[in-house]
């Protein structure tokens, strides 16, 4: 049946171009074709009668019964995600607003656990065991989610370790990245942020807390899953291994260098998870290297190397609080060790971070335009070009690429607030210069999307801006540090990549003074054909409207006159004719003596006897 395929592609073209209203909208159009196509609608003008629960019967006739309840119970779970997206600027949603949310949750949930117990009679739906584990999956998200709006933790860990478990297990059997892309959007950020909130170690793996809160109790789920993989719910030992040679004392690093200065590591925390930072940021590289991959999976790779990064600054953190808490100053060599390593650990993360940005930005920081042409194979193995993309889909890369941009320029924002950075006036210059390069990339993106609306001159300013902060960048980043040719996107910027960018923008630059150029000379022309055509019209045709630039003496009128087709004789519309005496004509109609009308009148209107 594919029921993750099928939901994760309505929400992928729903929420595209809108946002969950937009899509709630369309799943309500979707569930109401489905119902008229179903036979579940009650008729026009006759008195509503509830139609009877969809039965394992049903969904073995027709697939589409199982899709019904899907739509159903993501329409009211994009209600919810509507009404928590609205409230996004509060903390937390309170009162009946939380209570909304939670009720359309549990709308959604008790959908997705009906459609679970009809699938389970397997021998009457005709379903297979993965499209059970499917279901299962996703009614244990729709679970978890309400539990986590509810806060309650434990529960909420849960139903998402029971979900993670199922598609990680479906990953492994089926080769799917589907279910991939499932673990690494909704749940794994939910599990990380509720084992938070249980005060669980960021240090222990999210597969390990899965494994942990996973309900062993039910047999029959136990059972399929280790039928798919033998492995699923035990620790793998290749993994183990792996993770050992990070610790080994050979791979821990015993001091860190900010700048020009390096100080010795005395936690033995802070050294483990920089020596997990650089285990993770090797097998970035590697996996990088490959040029074929994606945006979005070489994205994904960096979630490894920012866990390890944040817990690197998770333990620098705990290691100050500890002296603050023993009072000690901050003159003291511990406590300015500590500050040092903080200030660096804090900019690896934010150039983690940044490089995560520029690789989903697509190729040369996205410099390139958004591609709409893609080939594909048809069933017959013949490539075809696809058609390119309509506008909307263009405008929606574009305004990804500037989302992506913001969060860019507020991360080099929050690195003039760590310690020793604002007495640093070099390295604030380079910061500086960093910044200007992408606000000329957000310019940029910008003013391609005034290009496809075709606001020209708004486009050109754009380009004209991004030119100029591109010239400033380049002044302040002169000497910029040199990496390897391999290594991940950071936060350095190559001349290289400032050059191309510089040459593009003034190559557009003078593009669209052009386009403008030809746009205003087409508007002087088009206005100049209007005053010729107004000026050849004769004074005597024109004699409604004010001659704002003179009156042309030798234009008053046609002459000699033209053939022209006019009104043989006016029209009389005139109803109150018959009864007015008009000055110098006689009353149309005299009563005689005994009452009766005179002959020869007029009667009515133009003579009829209406």
């Amino acid at each position: 049946m594919d029921l993750t395929a099928f939901v994760a592609s309505h929400r992928e073209n729903g929420l595209l171009l809108g946002d969950y209203n937009s899509y709630r909208t369309q799943l309500s159009r979707r569930i109401l074709t489905l119902r008229k196509r179903l036979g579940r609608t009650t008729p026009k003008g006759k008195k509503y009668t509830p139609k009877a629960p969809i039965t394992a019967e049903d969904i073995a006739s027709d697939h589409e019964f199982a899709h019904l309840l899907l739509l159903t119970s993501e329409r009211a779970w994009a209600h919810a995600m509507h009404m928590k997206a609205t409230h996004s600027a509060d903390t937390l949603p309170k009162g009946s607003t939380r209570r909304h949310i939670i009720s359309r949750l549990h709308k959604a949930a008790a959908y997705a656990n009906e459609l679970t117990k009809i699938l389970n009679d397997r021998e009457t739906t005709g379903a297979s065991a993965i499209d059970v584990l499917e279901a299962r999956a996703y009614a244990a998200c729709l679970s978890g989610a309400m539990e986590f709006e509810k806060q309650s933790w434990e529960k909420s860990l849960r139903f998402y370790s029971e979900a993670r478990i199922i598609y990680d297990t479906l990953t492994t059997s089926t080769k799917k990245d589907i279910f991939r892309d499932q673990l690494s959007t909704a749940i794994d950020p939910s599990i990380r942020y509720s084992a938070y909130q249980q005060q669980l170690p960021r240090t222990v793996a999210i597969s390990t807390i899965a494994r942990r809160y996973f309900p062993r109790s039910c047999a029959s789920l136990v059972t399929e899953l280790e039928t798919l993989d033998p492995n699923a719910l035990t620790d793998q030992p290749s993994q183990e291994k792996a993770g050992s040679a990070i610790t080994t004392p050979s791979n821990i690093p015993k001091t860190i260098t900010w700048r020009s200065r390096t100080v010795t590591l005395e936690d033995a925390s802070i050294a483990l998870a920089l020596a997990s930072t650089s285990a993770a940021s090797e097998s970035l590289t590697a996996l990088l290297s490959n040029s074929n991959l994606p945006p979005k999976e070489k994205a994904a790779a960096y979630d490894d190397v920012l866990n390890a990064s944040q817990d690197a600054v998770d333990a620098t953190k705990r290691a100050i609080d500890e002296l603050i808490a023993e009072g000690v100053g901050q003159g003291d060599k511990r406590m300015q060790g500590l500050q040092v390593t903080r200030t660096a650990v804090n900019y690896a993360l934010v150039g983690w971070r940044v490089g995560r940005n520029r690789v989903l930005s697509g190729e040369n920081d996205g410099v390139s335009p958004v591609s709409g042409v893609a080939e594909k194979l048809k069933m017959g193995g013949e490539l075809y070009v696809e058609k390119e993309e309509g506008r909307g889909r263009k405008l929606a890369g574009l305004r990804e690429r500037v989302a992506l941009y913001d969060a860019t320029l507020q991360s080099l924002d929050s690195v003039k607030e760590l310690p020793g950075v604002a007495a640093d006036e070099q390295f604030l210059k380079e910061l500086q210069g960093k910044r200007l390069y992408f606000q000329a990339l957000k310019c940029l993106a910008i003013g391609r999307s005034h290009d496809l609306l075709r606001n020209r001159k708004n486009a050109l300013v754009l380009f004209d801006r991004a030119f100029n902060l591109t010239v400033q960048s380049q002044a302040l980043i002169s000497q910029p540090s040199p990496i390897h040719q391999l290594s991940p996107p950071g936060l350095d910027i190559q001349p290289i990549e400032l050059k191309s960018l510089r040459q593009l923008l003034q190559a557009e630059v003078f593009r669209f003074r052009a386009l403008v150029e030809i746009h205003d000379l087409e508007q002087e022309s088009a206005k100049k054909l209007n005053q010729d055509a107004k000026a050849r019209v004769p004074l005597i045709e024109r004699l409604s409207e004010y001659p704002i630039g003179g009156v042309a003496l030798d234009n008053l009128v046609t002459y000699p006159p033209v053939l022209e087709p006019v009104p043989v004789k006016p029209l009389c519309f005139d109803v109150a004719r018959n009864y007015i005496d008009y000055p110098g004509r006689s009353t149309a109609s005299e009563d005689s003596e005994d009452g009766s009308t005179k002959a020869g009148g007029r009667k009515g209107w133009f003579g009829f006897g209406w």
